[in-house]
């Protein structure tokens, strides 16, 4: 992409993970068989039928994926192929009519290069962050499928999930709420599932955390993922560190934390994706809260039945060489030997 003269008017180093009103978004419908063409929009409102599936009967999914400044100027997404899938994924559980592959990367890139001017300069650490989503939109009374669909894509400018300048976060166990079962829709960016840990992650935020982790439905006794994040512990072996993170048909799956799975083994360390007791708390040097709105965010303590379980105040050793990995692959420091930058 060539370089641009001029930016939005933003304060790029202090943005928060917030909304930003950027300059266009974008709409396809399916009707009668076949996406319509690509419909840009300046207007960031819609109108749906008042008896719309999504509206009534959850038939509402979304994903989240960023696009980076590199170093050099140019601008790439960030293994936007996942996301179409586990998009892929989530409306074929949900029944509902999913954008192909490259309809939705094309959907991506375009609102990508078309809200140029809001991408993050490489400096400020930010990204671009883009938010497709599908709705089922026929006006319908009664449990059924749609048989129209709306799918959309928005972008906004966005620094750390987590407020502030902390070096690390606050987690909390919940035990009073259950984020998902697992033959459920824990599995799927589901929107109702976000809705459904709200009360547990507002009270943990009250009591002075940043979030909660839950546990398995089943026997509330495995760790399942924070309210907005998947989550991993590093443990020491004879042979080095462990990446240890948890496995469960009720865990979404992060596409950073498979970025990371991949990036561990890489460097060496043993990679464990298994279920995870959280009496192994204990056990871990480090912890860690990983997703696309978040990154690698490192966890300093979590706190189950009174007792507080510390991580450090900085990031440990293995998150830090993670962080390292990770963020120069997504900001073109270290070269893309996996594929993973889509140029835009």
């Amino acid at each position: 992409m060539e370089a641009i003269v001029e930016r939005a008017n933003l304060d790029w180093k202090n943005l928060g993970f917030a909304l930003v009103p950027t300059d266009v978004n974008v709409v396809y419908r399916w009707r009668d068989g076949v996406w319509s063409a690509p419909e840009f929009r300046e207007n960031f409102d819609l109108n749906l039928p008042m008896a719309a599936t999504a509206l009534h009967y959850g038939q509402a999914i979304f994903e989240g994926l960023k696009a980076f400044e590199l170093a050099d100027g140019r601008v790439a997404i960030f293994r936007p192929d996942e996301n179409a899938a586990r998009m892929q994924f989530g409306a074929k559980k949900l029944l509902m009519e999913a954008p192909p592959e490259d309809l939705f990367i094309e959907a991506c890139v375009e609102i990508v290069r078309r809200n140029r001017r809001f991408v993050p300069p490489y400096e400020s650490g930010a990204a671009l962050y883009l938010r497709p989503f599908l709705l089922g939109v026929s006006a319908q009374v009664g449990v059924r499928p749609a048989v129209d669909y709306l799918f959309a894509v928005f972008a906004t400018p966005v620094g750390p999930y987590f407020k502030g300048a902390k070096r690390t976060i606050r987690l909390r166990v919940d035990e009073e709420v259950h984020r998902a079962a697992p033959l459920g829709v824990g599995d799927v960016k589901a929107a109702g599932n976000y809705a459904a840990g709200m009360r547990a992650v507002s009270a943990a935020q009250r009591d002075g955390f940043d979030n909660v982790i839950y546990l398995d439905a089943r026997e509330s006794r495995y760790l399942d993922e924070t309210g907005a994040t998947n989550f991993y512990g590093v443990t020491h072996g004879s042979s080095g560190p462990s990446y240890v993170t948890p496995k469960s048909r009720s865990i979404l799956a992060s596409i950073t934390n498979k970025s990371l799975m991949i990036l561990a083994k890489d460097l060496g360390y043993k990679v464990e994706h298994r279920p995870v007791d959280v009496a192994e708390l204990g056990s871990f040097s480090e912890a860690g809260a990983v997703g696309t709105g978040a990154g690698i965010a490192p966890v300093g303590s979590i706190e189950w039945r009174g007792k507080t379980y510390d991580y450090g105040d900085v990031p440990g050793p293995v998150t830090q060489a993670l962080l390292t990995e990770l963020t120069g692959i997504q900001r073109g420091t270290l070269g893309d030997r996996y594929g993973w930058l889509l140029p835009v």
